[in-house]
């Protein structure tokens, strides 16, 4: 795989990853820095032939060699020559610069990290496991390329300035008023920027975890005859662009809306702008994040073993007891998930602050306008990032703090499952008692954005119906010449699809990899390794697509305008969603199932196929929903990454809600959200649910109500 690297694909990708020629050749032909590889290569091929080779001091010394040059040789010559006037005395042909990497660059990376894995392992790393060994320097690799090279480039100039190094320049953005500002607490003005985003999270996630457990709980431990409904209802605004519920959320509260309208002629109430401000982004980000950690928690329940509950019974417990003693503390894995997942989500969010903002300023719209405004300040962005980061910091450290060293197994393969007790009917009251407003007020919006496509202007009241704007987006003709498509929305979803459904099990693999690997496997550097996953998703999206747009733009990465830089960027986004499901699943599911097979003589990979990802079928299917609604539905970072080739359906709705065309961004929206509800559907019979057992014919009774 080296020598192919090396010798057989091309190195450059000037014109096109499949053409050109191979280092060997390039270096040949006068490129001569490159030939320093090919000649690691031959040596490393040489060397595989003497027995031991893998834990002798030539072999680790010459792939570390090898990576080095080839990074080394990637980043010193640019596409406009040499970073040091020196190297252009060396080698007279970087002068002329060099492109970006092409298939040959990045198999022969890839080829020197798998030799990487092997010695490591060879000397003990992960318990001389190949498997485990290999996915940890991948996944190390890929974030550090990814998600750590962005930010680290983008974070640097935080501290420089237009004269070079500038500290004092970084301490007086990071303590600028505008952002620490208390006034709001004592009634006399607003709050700063990080005040506001601090409040807006911890709301945000308080209020999404309570009504995705409510949630979680009517379907999984209830008799509750509307499940489906639930189901059904809770899948609509993870599959629902953002700005989309902002403008339906003022269709309905703002100044001229529906409701509002209703309230000045029946209670003859002055119409104000309160929905613009905390209470209109609240409301559209518990909406939005709510489905995301019911699937969290409906996955975290379902994968608690009854027996416990089932014994306390038994014992003579009240359903009340059983929940508090039992089932409660086995949630604590899904409950801190769940809201660490929206704490962040709200973190991230733009769209709807930026709808629905008014004078109430978060951090992510703030990085936007510093980078696209009238002022670009990319300084300012990037100190207005790292607080951000710091905040996920700390959110995370109190979700380890809450945890604390607990065990919360549950499934360990000893027994049958045993029955699902019913939660306790008080409980289920309260459940739907909390539910009930929010189905109402899901309804109304998706009614405006069901409805809104099929009026004149939505945005002006005028409900006259018209198919004129599903005409305008989606119009195509069959013909002698075939179908032919004439819309102009064709393009962005057709790129859509493409790179959601390429984003999609991609970023599920990666997700439950690394999931296993934290929680399963012991290497140096875990801590650090967890955190490094959950980087990309504490950053905005705006700064992602920035960084990459930095990053990614220039050699030797040089996707910039690519469809590839897109599922990147979905991939490494969306990966924790996935790793956090898959941690809470695994929480609860003892290693021995995992060590019998492994003392049956299966190997990692094969344990993680045929045992693991059975018992975690429910963090699969939310991880893949996830990251497929979301790569559909995502607009911030990829703002930044969209071009005329590569267009994204965000990015076409965003522009009509900016010219003012409600109705029809709200057309292409309900299209793209039938085309998800389908898709949904696929992921869900491909992935199947997972059985451990119980006695199906008894389930009837699990679920009836407490006595």
């Amino acid at each position: 795989m080296l020598l192919a690297g090396m010798a057989v694909l091309p190195w450059y990708r000037q014109d096109g990853f499949f053409s050109g020629a191979s280092a060997l050749m390039q270096g040949l032909g006068g490129k001569t820095w490159l030939l320093p590889g090919v000649l690691i290569a031959m040596a490393l091929l040489a060397l595989s032939f003497q027995q031991g080779w893998r834990k002798g001091p030539a072999a680790m010394a010459l792939v570390i060699a090898g990576m080095v040059t080839l990074v080394a040789q990637g980043f010193a010559i640019q596409l406009n020559g040499p970073i040091w006037e020196g190297l252009g005395t060396l080698f007279p042909a970087a002068l002329a610069g060099q492109s970006g990497l092409g298939w040959g660059g990045f198999v022969s990376g890839l080829a020197f990290l798998g030799l990487l894995s092997e010695l490591i392992a060879a000397r003990g790393f992960c318990r001389g496991e190949r498997f485990a060994s290999g996915s940890v320097v991948i996944i190390v690799a890929l974030l550090a390329l990814f998600v750590f090279f962005p930010i680290l480039k983008l974070g640097s100039a935080a501290f420089i300035g237009p004269d070079g190094f500038a500290a004092a320049q970084f301490v007086e953005r990071l303590t600028a008023t505008e952002l620490w500002r208390l006034n709001c607490f004592q009634g006399t003005g607003r709050c700063g920027v990080v005040i506001n985003t601090v409040v807006l999270g911890v709301l945000a996630a308080l209020f999404s975890t309570l009504l995705g457990l409510a949630l979680a709980m009517l379907v999984a431990r209830t008799n509750f005859r509307l499940k489906k409904v639930l189901r059904a209802i809770s899948i609509l605004p993870i599959i629902t662009p953002p700005f989309v519920v902002g403008v339906a959320i003022i269709v309905l509260f703002g100044r001229t809306g529906i409701f509002t309208q209703l309230g000045a002629d029946i209670f003859d109430v002055r119409p104000t702008r309160w929905v613009y401000g905390l209470p209109g982004i609240l409301m559209a980000q518990v909406l939005a994040f709510a489905p995301v950690t019911f699937l969290v928690l409906l996955g975290t329940l379902e994968a608690i073993n009854p027996t416990l509950e089932e014994a306390s019974s038994t014992l003579g417990a009240k359903p009340m007891k059983t929940f508090r003693k039992v089932t409660w503390p086995l949630l604590r894995p899904g409950l801190a998930a769940a809201f660490l997942l929206a704490f962040i989500e709200s973190l991230a969010d733009f769209g709807n602050p930026l709808v629905l903002g008014g004078g109430y300023e978060v951090l992510s719209t703030k990085i936007f306008f510093a980078v696209v405004g009238a002022r670009y300040d990319l300084g300012n962005a990037a100190t207005l990032a790292m607080i951000l980061l710091a905040l996920t910091l700390v959110a995370f450290w109190l979700q380890m703090r809450w945890l604390g060293n607990k065990s919360y197994v549950t499934v360990t393969g000893k027994s049958d499952a045993g029955l699902a007790a019913p939660v306790p009917q008080i409980i289920k009251i309260a459940a739907i008692a909390l539910i009930i407003p929010w189905v109402a007020f899901t309804i109304g919006v998706y009614l405006i954005v069901v409805g809104g496509g099929f009026v004149t202007d939505i945005g002006r009241l005028d409900l006259s119906p018209t198919f004129r704007h599903i005409v305008t987006a989606f119009s195509f003709e069959i013909g002698s010449e075939g179908l032919r498509l004439y819309g102009s929305a064709w393009d962005s979803m057709i790129t859509t699809l493409w790179v959601s459904g390429i984003a999609a099990p991609l970023t599920t693999v990666i997700g439950i990899l690394t999931a296993w690997l934290v929680a399963r496997q012991d290497f140096a550097g875990k801590r650090a390794f967890e955190f490094g996953t959950m980087l990309s998703f504490a950053i905005p999206g705006t700064v992602v697509g920035v960084s990459y747009v930095a990053a990614f733009n220039v050699p030797p990465v040089d996707i910039t305008g690519t469809m590839a830089i897109l599922v990147i960027c979905f991939m490494f986004r969306n990966m924790p969603v996935g790793m956090r499901a898959g941690m809470a699943a695994l929480s609860q599911i003892d290693r021995s199932m995992e060590e019998a097979s492994q003392t049956m003589g299966a190997g990692g990979l094969a344990t993680l196929r045929n045992v693991v990802l059975p018992l975690i079928k429910p963090a699969i299917f939310t991880a893949l929903v996830y990251s497929f609604v979301t790569a559909m539905t995502a607009v911030s970072a990829v703002i930044f990454l969209v071009s005329a080739r590569h267009n994204m359906a965000t990015a076409y709705i965003m522009g009509r809600v900016e010219n003012g065309e409600y109705a029809l961004a709200i057309a292409y929206s309900a299209v793209l959200m039938i085309v998800m509800i389908l898709c949904v559907v696929l992921i869900q019979v491909l992935v199947g649910r997972r059985n451990l057992g119980r006695r199906k014919e008894l389930q009837g009774a699990a679920v009836a109500p407490a006595e």
